[in-house]
């Protein structure tokens, strides 16, 4: 327990959200006062429901993607059997490894690897909402890119590239895997999960040098560590993301969470795919490298809340309304219903 609070404590990146951004708080204030309307975000991005600030569907999402830019994916109704399931999977040529995830949620809630018949018919058993199933795409590299364009501007700019680097562990040939999982503080924080997932491979002793993948997907709660990979920011990349973001309806300011072969290649705008794009609610990742400091980071999201603002109030002068507070509570609610059959 006392490491567990040593850890958080001594690392600004696992503090809770919400003093994290408590200086976010009064700067969102004075430009909710400026916008006339707390949920002003909902403009930024038309064409996703919220803007794309919470509870919007992933799989609607999607929809507005060129179908070629991201993974095989079927949308699973709370009410489909296995058997409905297995039929969608095998319509779309999907096979085991696949990702599961809720289609509505964040930062890797109920995010799973799918292994087997068995597991898929275990998730949809705890999870009762509907869900995404994608293929697993297994590319070397998982980065964050986010972009922000003006809706008059014919160019955008990408403002951040975040590196995952997966949680793993290497063994010495002499150290039980448990006992790996404890050494490492980004992997004893996961412990827990990791214990329950693993207790079959527990005692097993890897040999040297043998990394040993314990989360297949980078999310920041299951234990990536996020790396600012700004230095890769240039020109072809750029006009990679225009050409992408512009195929986008009603997309304006988000981040896009892919797999990709190479840097180069993702420059190019080819062997990549982007597993998930996430609107006015996203945060530009590299603000959790470790060696970031706070006051960067806050410094960072003052200039992107600036943006959103600027493209939010832009699109409702060119007639998209901003939510109301009536709308925003009936979401909220059905939010909270939703997490609940799923938890």
């Amino acid at each position: 327990m006392l490491r567990r609070l040593r850890i958080r404590l001594t690392n600004w990146e696992y503090w809770p959200q919400w003093l994290v951004y408590l200086p976010l708080s009064v700067y969102y204030i004075y430009l909710s006062a400026r916008a006339r309307s707390f949920f002003f975000f909902s403009a930024a991005n038309p064409g996703i429901e919220t803007g794309g600030m919470f509870f919007e569907s992933k799989w609607d999402v999607f929809q507005l993607l060129p179908r070629h830019l991201y993974p095989a994916t079927v949308l699973v109704k709370s009410g489909d059997s296995q058997d409905e399931t297995l039929r969608k999977l095998d319509a779309a040529e999907l096979t085991f490894p696949l990702i599961a995830k809720p289609d509505r949620g964040e930062r890797g809630w109920n995010v799973s690897k799918i292994n087997s018949a068995n597991e898929l018919e275990e998730y949809m058993r705890r999870v009762k909402v509907n869900f995404l199933i994608q293929a697993f795409v297994d590319y070397p590299i998982e980065l964050s890119v986010f972009y922000v364009r003006h809706p008059e501007s014919d160019r955008g700019r990408i403002t951040s590239v975040t590196y995952k680097q997966l949680l793993t562990v290497t063994g010495d040939g002499r150290t039980k895997l448990r006992d790996l999982i404890l050494n490492k503080d980004r992997a004893y924080l996961q412990k827990d999960i990791l214990f329950r997932e693993r207790h079959e491979e527990l005692a097993r002793i890897p040999g040297k040098g043998e990394e040993i993948l314990l989360v297949p997907y980078g999310n920041h709660v299951r234990g990536a560590e996020f790396r600012d990979y700004g230095a890769i920011i240039d020109a072809e990349l750029a006009a990679t993301f225009d050409i992408i973001c512009k195929q986008v309806p009603g997309f304006y300011y988000g981040r896009f969470d892919l797999r990709a072969k190479s840097i180069d290649a993702l420059k190019q705008g080819k062997d990549f795919a982007i597993l998930e794009l996430n609107g006015s609610g996203a945060e530009p990742a590299h603000i959790y490298d470790p060696t970031y400091r706070l006051f960067q980071a806050h410094k960072d999201l003052f200039w992107h809340y600036r943006q959103m603002y600027e493209i939010a109030v832009h699109n409702k002068k060119n007639g998209n309304e901003f939510m109301t507070y009536a709308e925003y509570r009936e979401l909220k609610k059905q939010e909270k219903r939703y997490k609940q059959m799923a938890a």
